[in-house]
């Protein structure tokens, strides 16, 4: 089926060095609304010489030092008067993330857009009581000295976002990164560009952050992310997307030993305990899974359900889920948007049919719902029940709106279910005794578990994964960290030379 282009289409820039310009080729390429299969946008193909010239913009600014070298109350001050402006300027942006992301709209205006701009304003805050300077102990060994710790900005930062969430994620590697006196190049995903570049015009608008401390470059992974990946004038990296990118990410990044921050892909168990409130457990369950259609990395689409709860909880659930409404993002009474792209959709369809070849049984959904019409990347909700714990559909993830259930009976066996992926990003246990499920939480390796409850992130708490779910972590002042160094410094007291006996192992 044939791209529909609008006259009125908008053609975007990219943000360098402080101007707004196109791709140093004058390319451009489509930005596509999954809804409608249309193309909305369009924005620049940007080259390696444009995340170059970035990383230069990026690096000048730095060195310069007339960001870093602000105080920290001089920055976060900034940050709080950015934030009153974005406020007053981001009216239209939950439009925009749904028609560009796909996201339904009663999510992007109420949750997406309040909460990106929530997380600026708590980052600057939180970064007001991380310490600069932290003295050490006295010590007098071999002889007396002063001892300090020093932290300091990282340097030049490449933030490189996927397309689930485009405007939070620019914030999450934006705000870090300039709170604690770095400057930043961003790219955000082909597919999603447009309100992370929103969010830098109305950054840009204030005039309060100096001329390469931020920077966006669109285009290919493979000329702009892999010169922001490569590149030895780029200090710190900040990845969030896939596994199988990460690890290549992850390699090439090792050629010059750079700064890796790295949240990746998830598999994440949802554990219904036989004593959990069926209504709180049976909706959580569906927020958990369903919410954004399933493309997030923390969604909790393994679903094990305690046999003694098995039969009713499975039915209200896949009643439920069959009962959502699916259709296009811009519609308030959508409840489930379509997914990003046409190779997602088949991929996800792909991995439903493989799924059920391997012996799961379909509950609910598995197709293309038949009132959304022809146009759309939509998927129903599914459930899918009898799941081999060893299958696809109970190992990879899909990274859409696909739930397998299976059963447990023994707290020791889920719990070691649970933990047998290579995932380890999020999970989550249902239980009206709060005090067993978070015995059950402690014995979970993941970096978040949710107690009745799913998604939700308090900005002050660090976010990230175990094992192949990522390196490092995000939000909260571990992540703020992450866009820092620390040294060392040692001061002599005065020591007379006859005393500094250590020197004379080689003087003496």
């Amino acid at each position: 089926m044939a791209t529909i282009v609008r006259p009125e289409v908008a053609t975007y820039e990219q943000y360098i060095d402080g101007e707004w310009v196109g791709a140093e080729n004058g390319e451009t390429y489509d930005v596509i609304n999954p809804s409608t299969e249309e193309v909305m946008a369009r924005a620049p193909a940007g080259t390696r010489a444009d995340a170059r010239r970035a990383i230069g913009a990026a690096r000048r600014a730095f060195d310069g030092g007339e960001w870093r070298f602000k105080t920290q109350q001089q920055r976060s001050e900034i940050m709080f008067e950015i934030v009153r402006h974005l406020q007053t300027v981001s009216d239209d942006w939950g439009l925009l993330e749904a028609q560009n992301a796909g996201a339904v709209i009663r999510k992007t205006a109420v949750v997406d857009v309040p909460l990106a701009i929530e997380h600026f304003r708590s980052l600057a805050e939180q970064a007001l009581s991380i310490p600069w300077y932290e003295p050490l102990a006295w010590f007098d060994q071999p002889y007396v000295s002063w001892n300090f710790v020093q932290r300091e900005a990282v340097g030049v930062c490449a933030g490189i976002i996927p397309w689930n969430y485009p405007l939070i994620f620019a914030v999450w590697k934006i705000a870090p990164a300039i709170a604690m006196g770095n400057s930043i190049v961003l790219k955000p995903s082909t597919h999603t560009p447009l309100t992370a570049l929103a969010l830098v015009r109305a950054i840009d608008e204030t005039g309060l952050i100096p001329k390469g401390v931020i920077n966006v470059v669109t285009g290919p992974a493979d000329t702009v992310g892999a010169e922001l990946v490569e590149s030895g004038d780029v200090d710190k990296l900040a990845f969030t997307g896939s596994t199988a990118t990460g690890r290549t990410i992850l390699a090439a990044a090792a050629a010059n030993i750079k700064k890796v921050t790295l949240e990746l892909g998830g598999k994440s168990a949802n554990i219904v305990c036989p004593d959990a409130d069926l209504d709180i457990a049976v909706d959580g369950t569906l927020f958990g899974t369903f919410f954004h259609q399933g493309q997030m990395c923390e969604s909790g689409t393994r679903l094990f359900v305690h046999d003694d709860i098995y039969d009713t909880f499975v039915d209200r659930l896949v009643d439920s889920a069959a009962s959502l409404r699916v259709g296009d993002a811009t519609d308030f009474d959508s409840q489930v948007g379509p997914v990003i792209t046409k190779q997602q959709y088949e991929m996800i369809l792909a991995a439903i049919q493989r799924a059920q070849q391997e012996g799961a049984t379909l509950a609910c959904g598995g197709g293309r719902p038949k009132s959304v019409g022809e146009r759309g990347y939509f998927v129903q909700p599914t459930v899918l029940v009898d799941v081999n714990p060893d299958s696809h559909a109970a190992t990879e993830e899909i990274f859409g709106p696909v739930l397998a259930v299976q059963r447990w009976s023994d707290q020791g066996e889920v719990i070691e279910r649970a933990n047998r992926t290579v995932y380890g990003l999020a999970g989550g246990v249902w239980s009206r005794d709060t005090r067993s499920a978070i015995e059950m939480a402690k014995l979970l390796r993941t970096g978040t578990v949710w107690i009745n409850d799913w998604h939700l992130l308090n900005p002050q708490a660090p976010f990230g994964g175990y094992k192949q779910s990522g390196i490092g972590r995000e939000l909260g002042t571990y992540g703020l960290k992450e866009y820092t160094e620390v040294k060392h410094i040692h001061v002599d007291q005065g020591v007379p030379r006859r005393e500094r006996y250590f020197w004379d192992v080689l003087l003496g």
